[in-house]
C-alpha cells in the first residue's frame, strides 16, 4: 500500500524532472532539447513528452521501499531500461530528503540538498542521467483500516400518487383486491389515436402541500413529486418540531423523472410558434428532470445530496439505491427518494404510439395490461409518483420512528445491446440480480418474493421471467407478480410506486394478484406467478426490478426489519 500510494505522483514528477536529459540510446528515446522545461514557449511540447513517458512508466516496474525510501528502479522495463535510476551517494549520507528545484515531492527540505539549475543544465549537456532519490517525509502505514460496521438503512415513511389512490394504504388495498386503475383517457381528445386508454389520475389536489402560484405554473410531474415528498415526511413522523431538530446538512433529496416536464415543454413550443414573447419564463427550469427534486429541497431547506437521475423506466430504482448509498457512506442520515412522471398528453401518447409499444385494447381498458399473458399486445401508460423516506437506523431509532422495512442493497447494469429491446439471453438482467445479491450479502434461497418489472410487452415479460427463474428457480417458495397489471406503466415513477407496494407486502404479509393472467405464455410456470387472488406470504427478502430504454437494468432488495 505504501508503494502504491506514492508511485503514480512520484513517477510523474521524476519524468518531468528528466525531460531535459539527453539519451544516447536512439532506439529507446529521441534526443530532446536541453532548454528549461518550464519555458512558456515550449510548454506544449514538454507536456506532450511528459505524457508519453508517464504513460510508459505506468506500465513498468516501479518499486519503492517503504523502509529504505529509495527508488530501486524507475521504469525498469521501459525499452531496455533506458530510464533506469539508481540511488545516489548523497541519499545515504543525507538526513533529509534530496530535493529537486529546491522542493521535495512530499514537502520542504534543507538547503544542503538542493540542486541548482546550473547543475541540472551541466548534467543535461553531459548526457549523464541525474540520480534522484526520494523518501516519504512520514512513513506511510501499510496496515489496513479497521473494519467498521456498515450503516443500516431503513424505510420510515412513504407516499404515492397513483390511479388507485394517493395514500399507501388505499393504494395497496386496491391492489390486493385486484382493482384496476386503467380507464379511458379524459384529459384530452384522443379519438384519433389507436390507443385511447391509460392509467390516468382523474382527480388530484395540491392544496395544503404546494403553494398556489407554483401549482398553476409547474408541470404535473413536479406537483406529484412535491406532494408525495411532503406526504412521505408526514407519514414518517417528520413533524415541524422534528424538522427543526434535524441537521439539514445531512438530509437530502434524490427523486428523478424519466420524461420531465413534457407538458410545459410542449406548451412552450406552441407559444413559440406565435412569438417568443408568449413563452412561459419558467418553461426551461420547469421542464428539466432535476427541478422537482431541487424545489423540494429548497422548500424543506435540506442541504445534503440533491439531484435527480433519469434512466427512463429504471429511474426510481437508480434514485433509491443512490440515496441509500449516501446514508451508507455516512454522507447523509435522512433521504427522500423515488420518481415521478406525467406524460399522458398528445405528445406523450403519440410518441409511444409511434414506437408501437402501447396496447390497443380500447374496448376493455381494465383487461389491457396483462403481463405474461399470451394475448398481451403492449403496455398501458400510467402516471404518478412514489417517494420513500430512507433513514439511517440509529437516527431513526433515536427519534422513535416507525420502521416499515430495511433496505438491503441493489445494483445497476447495462444490456449494452439495443435501444429498446432487452438482450435476447437476458445477460444484463441476470448480471444485475446477481450483483444486487452479492452487494447486499443475500443468498438466493432467501429471496422469496419478486415484484417484477413486467410491463405487458411480448419480449420484455418473457426475458425477465427467464432471468428470474435462472436466479431463483430452485426456491419452491418463490412468488412473482407485476403491479403494472393494475396501474399500467408509470415510466420513471414505476420503480418507486412498486417499491411502496413491496414494502406494503412486507408490512401486511399479503402479496397482490396478477390480474388478467388468463392464458400464460408458453414456458411460464403459474406455480411461480401469483394467481388472480391475493396470497399470504411470509417474506424473507423481496426484490424489485426496473428496466428502461437504453438497456438500463436495476434491482433493489428489502426485508423485514430485524433489530
Amino acid at each position: 500500500m505504501a508503494a502504491a500510494s506514492v508511485t503514480s505522483p512520484l513517477c510523474t514528477w521524476l519524468v518531468a524532472a528528466c525531460m531535459s536529459v539527453d539519451f544516447d540510446n536512439k532506439d529507446c528515446c529521441k534526443k530532446q532539447p536541453s532548454s528549461s522545461l518550464f519555458q512558456s514557449s515550449k510548454r506544449w511540447a514538454a507536456s506532450k513528452r511528459r505524457n508519453l513517458l508517464v504513460s510508459r512508466c505506468s506500465s513498468s516496474d516501479f518499486s519503492i521501499s517503504s523502509k529504505g525510501g529509495f527508488i530501486s528502479s524507475f521504469c525498469g522495463s521501459l525499452m531496455n531500461s533506458c530510464l533506469a535510476f539508481e540511488p545516489c551517494q548523497e541519499y545515504y549520507t543525507s538526513k533529509g530528503l534530496t530535493t529537486f528545484f529546491g522542493e521535495s515531492l512530499f514537502g520542504s527540505s534543507s538547503n544542503t540538498n538542493r540542486i541548482s539549475r546550473k547543475q541540472r543544465r551541466i548534467a543535461a549537456h553531459s548526457g549523464k542521467t541525474m540520480a534522484v532519490s526520494v523518501q516519504p517525509s512520514k512513513e506511510v502505514s501499510t496496515e489496513s483500516k479497521p473494519h467498521t460496521k456498515q450503516r443500516r438503512v431503513v424505510v420510515t415513511g412513504m407516499s404515492v400518487v397513483t390511479p388507485l389512490g394517493h395514500e399507501p394504504d388505499e393504494f395497496y388495498n386496491n391492489l390486493l383486491e385486484g382493482v384496476s386503475g386503467i380507464s379511458d383517457i379524459e384529459g384530452f381528445d384522443c379519438s384519433s389515436f389507436p390507443t385511447r386508454i391509460a392509467g390516468e389520475i382523474k382527480s388530484f389536489s395540491t392544496e395544503g402541500w404546494v403553494a398556489p402560484k407554483l401549482s398553476k405554473r409547474a408541470d404535473k410531474f413536479m406537483l406529484y413529486m412535491l406532494t408525495a415528498g411532503k406526504k412521505a415526511l408526514t407519514d414518517g413522523g417528520i413533524s415541524e418540531e422534528v424538522m427543526n431538530e434535524l441537521d439539514k446538512t445531512r438530509c437530502g433529496v434524490v427523486i428523478g423523472s424519466g420524461m420531465g416536464g413534457m407538458k410545459v415543454f410542449n406548451d412552450a413550443i406552441e407559444a413559440l410558434n406565435i412569438s417568443y414573447k408568449k413563452m412561459n419564463p419558467f418553461c426551461v427550469p420547469f421542464a428539466t428532470t432535476n427541478m422537482g427534486s431541487a424545489m423540494l429541497a429548497i422548500d424543506l431547506g435540506w442541504m445534503g445530496p440533491n439531484y435527480s437521475i433519469s434512466t427512463a423506466c429504471a429511474t426510481s430504482n437508480f434514485c433509491i439505491l443512490n440515496a441509500a448509498n449516501h446514508i451508507i457512506r455516512g454522507e447523509a442520515d435522512v433521504m427522500l427518494c423515488g420518481g415521478s412522471d406525467s406524460v399522458i398528453i398528445p405528445l406523450g401518447l403519440g410518441g409511444f404510439v409511434a414506437c408501437r409499444a402501447l396496447s390497443k385494447r380500447n374496448e376493455d381498458p381494465t383487461k389491457a395490461s396483462r403481463p405474461w399473458d399470451i394475448n398481451r399486445d403492449g403496455f398501458v401508460m400510467g402516471e404518478g409518483a412514489g417517494v420513500l423516506l430512507l433513514e439511517e437506523l440509529e437516527h431513526a431509532k433515536k427519534r422513535g420512528a416507525t420502521i416499515y422495512a430495511e433496505f438491503l442493497g441493489g445494483s445497476f447494469t447495462s444490456d449494452a445491446y439495443h435501444m429498446t429491446e432487452p438482450h435476447p439471453e437476458g445477460k444484463g438482467t441476470v448480471l444485475c440480480i446477481e450483483k444486487a445479491l452479492a452487494q447486499s450479502g443475500v443468498s438466493r434461497e432467501d429471496v422469496n418474493y419478486v415484484n417484477a418489472h413486467a410491463t405487458s410487452t411480448q419480449a420484455g415479460d418473457l426475458k425477465e421471467y427467464q432471468s428470474i427463474i435462472r436466479c431463483f428457480g430452485q426456491n419452491p417458495d418463490l412468488r412473482v407478480n407485476s403491479t403494472k397489471s393494475m396501474i399500467g406503466h408509470l415510466l420513471g415513477a414505476a420503480g418507486a410506486v412498486e417499491a411502496v407496494a413491496l414494502v406494503q407486502a412486507i408490512r401486511t404479509g399479503w402479496v397482490h394478484p396478477n390480474v388478467n393472467l388468463e392464458n400464460p405464455d408458453e414456458g411460464v410456470d403459474t406455480k411461480v406467478l401469483v394467481g388472480p387472488k391475493k396470497e399470504r406470504l411470509d417474506i424473507k427478502v423481496a426484490l424489485s426490478n426496473s428496466f428502461g430504454f437504453g438497456g438500463h437494468n436495476s434491482s433493489i432488495l428489502f426485508s423485514p426489519y430485524k433489530p
